[in-house]
Parts: C-alpha cells; structure tokens; sequence
C-alpha cells in the first residue's frame, strides 16, 4: 500500500488540531482547503465574541462544513469568557440546585453563544460521576457524586445543548470521576468493578446516549475491570467492545488532548494517535501543548504510515473519517441557528 492522497485525506479527516493566534494561521487555511474537517479553539484564539465568529467565517472560508470544536463547560471551564470568568454557573453548581429545567436552559443559552461565535462542537459535559474526593482534575466540573443526579442533568444538557444547533460531548469515558491521579501527568486507575462501573460511572454515559448525544470524549484511563492493559482512549475493549457494542454509542468518539502524558508518553503522539484509531476513536484532539503544523502533520503520517505498516486497517480508518464528516455536516446544516441567534455584546 502506498501513500496516496485518498489515505492521507482519510487522516486528515480524522485530526482536530488546535493552532496560534486570533485569526487562522496560512497553515491551517492551507489545510482546510486541502481536506482538513476541523479545528479546536482554546483561549489563545478567543478575545471577544465578534473576533471569534470572525475567526470561524475566515475558517469556513476555506472549509464551509469545518468542524469547529471548544471546550466550554461553563464555571471554571470557560474558554468564552476566559478573561474574565464565566458568568454562567458551572456544573456542581448546577448540580447542587438540582433543576434539571435550569441546566437544559443554561445549556441552550450557552449553545447559542457559541452558535453565534460559529462554534458547532462543544466539549461538554463532564459526565463524570466525582465519586473520589481526592481526584484532583474533575472536581466542580462534575455535577456531583451521585450518579442519579449526575444521569439527569448530564442528559439535559445534552438536550439543551444541542437544541442549538451545537453537537455535545459527554466525557470522560468510561468515567475520570472516581480516580486520584491526573491523566495530564501519569495514567488514572479505575479500581472498580465492572459491576460496579455499570452502577456508578456508566450511567451518565448511558443517559446522554439515551439523550442522541453526538460526540462522547474518552478518558486517558487505565480501567482493568475492562482492560489492564491499554488505557481507554487506545482500548478497543473500552472503546468498540463497551461504548459501541454494549451501550449502543454510533455517533463520534473523540480522544482527550492525545499529547497529555497518560498516553503520548509511552507511545508518542503520533503512535498514540494511530492506536487510538486502531482501537475505535474517530477523532484526534491535538494542539493544546502542540500548536503548530508540524504536530498536526506528524499525526496525519503516523496514521497512515499505521495503515501501510497493517496496524491499523483501512477500513477502521475509513469508517472513522465517515463519521467525522456526518458529524461536519449535521453541524453545517444548523447554520440558520447560527445566523439567527444574536452574539452577546462585546
């Protein structure tokens, strides 16, 4: 098999990476117009409301069904209103007053911001269940310990969310809530149960597959009840086995920023990348740390050159781009969303 420009386009279907700057670096339109399908912002791009939908024409301007992904939780995890903070509540708050009609409702708000800013993938919400008071990355972002309560509201957001025209993310699948180690420095373990994962951390998921969630984010988790091996973002045990099989998932797995330590650090980020897809992800989220084209070249070939060398098949490969770009075109066919609803003042 050799490096033709049908496999290298099926890669670069599959990478969302981030970049530098409040305007679209040459690079990036140059890829764009090359075949890429989606972007991530993170705070670098984002001064104001009306620069980030600037941004994003200038994106579809080489790309008119771009996927443009941010990772907005509300609260402490704002990428909006980064300078000043949000001003909207964030989950555990949510979770606390425990309306469900509220959540859906700040969930709608917040989708048609970012509709207006042209952002149509959210990477939310924590769908974690933050059963461990010592786990020291969910915390606030969760919307409390019980996994009820957690069930409910992830599902209205979810539903509130996409009302808007904006694709959700339930994540950390199968679930950063009950772990004490964060996946940016080492690799969680989940000591539970299989049994147990299906009473307590599995449940939000279920409830926003129940909901039509479109995307679910992956967790660089180590999960033994399921795999002792592999972490879950590299796992097709977690990822194919559990999430699509067991609990019917069909829309868009994404991975975790893949240049966080948990994974890039045994393999690389670019053998992360291709095991990822290997094991069932559809999308790479890279560019956090690595903000530049050479990273996201280097991911595109280490998944082809996964393909050429029989790591990674084809036809996986193919099946991820496909739905990568159902997900580009649900997200360009709510455009009237966009256009109709009106930006906050700057």
């Amino acid at each position: 098999m050799k490096r033709g420009p049908e496999l290298l386009r099926l890669a670069d279907t599959v990478v969302l990476p981030g970049f530098e700057g409040k305007s679209p670096p040459d690079w990036l339109r140059r890829r764009l117009a090359d075949g890429l399908t989606g972007v991530v912002l993170f705070s670098r791009n984002i001064a104001t409301p009306s620069q980030v939908a600037d941004l994003t024409a200038a994106l579809r301007a080489e790309n008119p069904q771009v996927l443009v992904g941010i990772d907005e939780e509300s609260g402490e995890v704002t990428r909006l209103e980064a300078a000043a903070g949000s001003t909207r509540p964030g989950s555990f708050a949510l979770g606390v007053v425990d309306d469900v009609e509220l959540t859906e409702g700040i969930a709608r708000d917040l989708g048609r911001d970012l509709a207006a800013a042209g952002v149509n993938l959210d990477f939310a919400p924590s769908a974690d269940v933050n059963s461990n008071p010592d786990n020291p990355v969910i915390g606030l972002r969760s919307f409390g310990a019980d996994p009820d309560l957690v069930s409910r509201h992830t599902a209205a957001w979810v539903r509130g969310l996409q009302s808007s025209g904006v694709a959700a993310c339930a994540k950390h699948f199968p679930g950063h809530g009950d772990t004490s180690v964060d996946s940016h420095h080492g690799v969680p373990l989940v000591a539970a149960t299989a049994e147990e994962l299906h009473e307590v951390a599995l449940r939000p998921f279920r409830a926003a597959i129940a909901e039509g969630v479109r995307t679910v984010m992956t967790g660089h988790l180590l999960v033994p009840a399921f795999d002792a091996a592999m972490p879950a973002t590299l796992s097709g045990r977690v990822l194919h086995d559990l999430l699509r099989v067991e609990l019917g998932f069909d829309g868009v797995i994404v991975t975790d920023g893949i240049e966080m330590a948990a994974v890039s650090g045994p393999y690389g980020i670019g053998g992360a990348s291709a095991r990822a897809i290997a094991g069932g992800a559809d999308a790479i989220c890279v560019g956090g740390e690595h903000a530049d084209e050479h990273t996201a070249l280097a991911v595109r070939d280490a998944i082809v050159d996964a393909v050429i060398e029989g790591r990674l098949s084809e036809e996986r490969l193919a099946d991820a781009a496909r739905r990568v770009c159902e997900l580009a075109l649900w997200g360009a066919s709510t455009g009237h969303v966009r256009r109709s609803a009106p930006a906050r003042p700057d």
